[in-house]
């Protein structure tokens, strides 16, 4: 239950149902109370009136349809404020995709592709905005990935990845991996967070995302991150970047179907470790949030955006805000939409490195082809079998694809 006191019962009612440009706020910590409150009832929060006082409730569960909406909203948000820039650039996402009917009668040889020129990172880009979840990138460490299919002569795009610095405090995964905060401060920077996995039409229909997903596993993207940090320094640790021990990543609607039932040599590439309490900020627009940095700007306070300064940025812009503004930041933050979360282990030894418990992640080494092979065998095969899903492939042509 979170209190507030508003001298302006009626603004508040017309939060609920009226968007808040159409609402004649006195001041801009009015307006930022309203665009907090306005996100919360879009989410299905319930409020009571009692006097000068606002109860609000959060629900007890948030279901798939809930978490999809708010992704929408904040989605379409970036979309809108980017579409100069996407219209100016969908042709060349749409050179870079299959033909359905070639995709059929492809062989499917992932390589692998990372980013470097202006232009891999534009289409990069442009191919993130067309997943469901909002745009979003990470502070410090980045990698990210193109997937092409050499089995066909132009090597159009199977899909994307992107790997970043992980999140500083994730209490749930701490817990698992036994890090107390120096060790983790130590050995934080063996491991990466997976912030981007999936596929692109016309490969999404026969299960491309899972390929992807197989081949963050591969020796290929440890040599990568090597080669990009082998002279690099972690300013926390101190310590050399260049060896990468294991992956971590979160499902986007609680229970994930793309890392599932992904096995190899008998074991679980995508192990499932915990899941998030729903600490974040993925139900907050991002009007609402460009509203409270303005507030604080408007009282001279700078939150500043450099990893390794703390919690990440945008958590701490509201917590401030929060405080300021009478709520209750933990509160605030904490009715988010839980998350299972994922590791993925190069080694044996992968988590008790991490723990400092021994000099060697004793690595797998499993190969990309291996990788690619038995997804095929297990999940491919089974999938061109299928009439209806080669009936969406055959239709699909690249001249379809949109951001919208």
């Amino acid at each position: 239950m979170l209190n507030l006191s508003t001298q302006n019962i009626e603004h508040f009612r017309q939060a609920t149902t009226t968007e808040i440009e159409n609402i004649a706020c006195k001041n801009l910590e009015e307006k930022v109370r309203l665009l907090i409150f306005r996100d919360l009832f879009r989410l299905n929060w319930t409020y009571e009136f009692q006097d000068n006082l606002i109860q609000v409730k959060p629900p007890e569960y948030y279901d798939k349809e809930v978490i999809q909406k708010a992704m929408s909203i904040k989605r379409n948000e970036i979309i809108i404020n980017n579409k100069k820039w996407i219209d100016s650039r969908i042709q060349i996402a749409q050179n870079n995709l299959a033909n359905g009917y070639d995709v059929l009668l492809s062989k499917i040889k992932p390589i692998i592709e990372v980013c470097e020129t202006q232009k891999q990172h534009d289409l990069f880009r442009i191919y993130r905005y067309y997943w469901s979840s909002p745009y979003s990138e990470y502070v410090g460490r980045r990698i990210k990935l193109i997937f092409r299919d050499a089995g066909i002569k132009s090597k159009p795009v199977i899909g994307i990845a992107a790997l970043g610095s992980p999140i500083i405090h994730i209490p749930e995964r701490d817990e698992w991996v036994g890090w107390d905060k120096n060790v983790r401060t130590e050995n934080l920077n063996y491991a990466m967070d997976a912030y981007v996995i999936g596929a692109l039409p016309p490969y999404t229909y026969l299960l491309g995302g899972k390929l992807v997903s197989y081949i963050l596993a591969s020796k290929e993207i440890r040599e990568i991150y090597k080669e990009k940090y082998k002279d690099k320094i972690s300013l926390i640790s101190g310590k050399s970047r260049s060896k990468l021990v294991g992956l971590f990543t979160t499902s986007l609607y609680g229970k994930s179907s793309q890392y599932n039932r992904l096995k190899f040599n008998g074991e679980d590439v995508f192990k499932k470790i915990g899941q998030t309490k729903g600490f974040g900020t993925l139900h907050l627009t991002n009007e609402t949030f460009s509203a409270m940095q303005e507030y604080l700007v408007s009282k001279n306070i700078l939150i500043g955006n450099r990893f390794g300064s703390g919690p990440i940025w945008s958590m701490r812009v509201i917590n401030r805000t929060g405080k300021m503004l009478g709520f209750d930041p933990k509160f605030l933050l904490k009715h988010s939409f839980k998350r299972d979360i994922y590791f993925v282990p190069y080694g044996r030894k992968s988590v008790e490195f991490l723990k400092g418990e021994t000099k060697q992640p004793l690595y797998f080494n499993y190969s990309k082809n291996e990788l690619v092979q038995f997804w095929k065998e297990r999940w491919y095969n089974m999938r061109k079998q299928n009439e209806s899903i080669i009936e969406k492939v055959l239709d699909f042509e690249p001249k379809q694809f949109e951001i919208k």
